[in-house]
């Protein structure tokens, strides 16, 4: 039986033991899908939190001094980060969210998704995504360029894209980081990709041509404002515990499921989401949510419209806050009259607290919440 916890930690002490000290170096060259031992290859299970953020820090800093590995330490920081910064501005979400435009009918939009641009990283790199479900990070930031600057598709769609095919993919680090590309994140900062620098990080494997270098960043004429988040853990409140297919989390946690007559594994089909996934996508989501069911035999997974039938008739459930995304999104606009009764991490809303501004401000508390979060186990729920 595969035990896709295993999978991670696996993955995760290979990585550290191996490869975390040269992570700083080579972490921007993509060797291609036959070398990622540059970097961890783990967002799949930490989008799931089959092992979380807070694990995988821990784990790290367990061999080695924050001074050593503090780019690895960054970089995973900044998926909590980016889930912090989303729940100040749920609207940033719902914008996207409900957004729809003709331009999914274009010619130019065809030739993108299918791969036949005539750019031939770009084309490449389609492939690969739809094939192996995922893409280096640099690479997303090159694709994601090219897809608004050189072919002017929106972002929107580009977002979309990535969220069918990646088994990675998290609703607040693609949204936001779509953003920031396209020059809305950081009001006037845009990424442009280079054929220079595509060249350099992929060891000359490929040099395109006829990028749009000098394009100006988006402006979408509108501000967010920021919500203060004033999140509280509520008490047991029901004899049903529902779970999303992005907090997996066994570790630390079985005391919570105990309580609990049922606990639901919540599994939502193409039927009950905007953003279609891929078969590949949609099969590893079952997977490791029947995973977490053959771990903990008293969860059974539920489909989005068996749960529907349940919050008609039910009047309050408790639910492992799944953050703002696709799950939180189906779940609001689904409830009717059930009561979601919340219940946060509290290492996620002490690090939330720092997520309000620019990713500088969140970085320079990275001390303070691993001494207070990480550090201390006090923290995890």
């Amino acid at each position: 039986m595969t035990d896709i916890y295993e999978q991670a930690k696996d993955k995760l002490d290979n990585f550290i033991k191996n490869d975390i000290l040269t992570y700083s170096k080579n972490r921007n060259y993509d060797y291609g899908p036959k070398n990622r031992s540059n970097v961890s290859h783990l967002s799949k299970y930490i989008t799931h939190r089959v092992i979380n953020e807070y694990d995988v820090i821990n784990l790290a800093l367990s061999e080695y001094s924050l001074t050593k590995i503090e780019k690895y330490v960054q970089e995973v920081f900044w998926r909590v980060y980016w889930k912090g910064w989303l729940e100040h501005r749920p609207q940033v979400w719902s914008d996207y969210y409900e957004y729809s435009n003709n331009n999914s009918n274009s010619e130019a939009y065809k030739k993108a998704i299918e791969g036949t641009t005539g750019i031939v990283c770009f084309d490449n790199w389609v492939e690969e995504l739809v094939n192996e479900n995922y893409l280096h990070n640099h690479t997303r930031m090159w694709f994601a360029s090219i897809w608004i600057f050189t072919l002017n598709l929106p972002w929107q769609l580009g977002a979309n894209f990535f969220m069918r095919h990646l088994l990675d993919g998290d609703s607040a680090s693609n949204t936001l980081s779509w953003r920031w590309v396209a020059g809305l994140q950081t009001i006037g900062k845009h990424y442009l990709a280079t054929a220079s620098n595509i060249s350099k990080f992929t060891n000359n494997v490929h040099k395109p041509q006829n990028l749009n270098e000098d394009a100006l960043p988006l402006n979408e004429n509108k501000t967010y404002d920021l919500i203060d988040i004033n999140y509280s853990t509520l008490e047991q409140s029901s004899d049903t515990l529902l779970i999303a297919d992005n907090n997996l989390s066994l570790k630390n946690h079985e005391d919570i499921y105990s309580k609990y007559k049922h606990v639901y594994l919540l599994y939502l089909s193409n039927e009950c989401r905007n953003i279609e996934l891929s078969e590949n996508v949609l099969n590893f989501k079952h997977s490791i949510l029947q995973d977490f069911s053959n771990k903990y035999s008293k969860s059974q997974i539920v489909s989005g419209s068996d749960l529907k039938k349940e919050m008609d008739i039910t009047q309050n459930i408790d639910v492992i806050y799944p953050c703002i995304g696709e799950n939180h999104s189906f779940l609001e606009n689904n409830k009717n009259n059930c009561k979601l009764n919340y219940i946060y991490g509290q290492e996620d809303l002490f690090c939330w607290k720092y997520a309000k501004k620019g990713f500088f401000n969140f970085k320079k508390n990275i001390p303070l919440i691993i001494d207070k979060i990480i550090k201390s186990k006090d923290f995890f729920i």
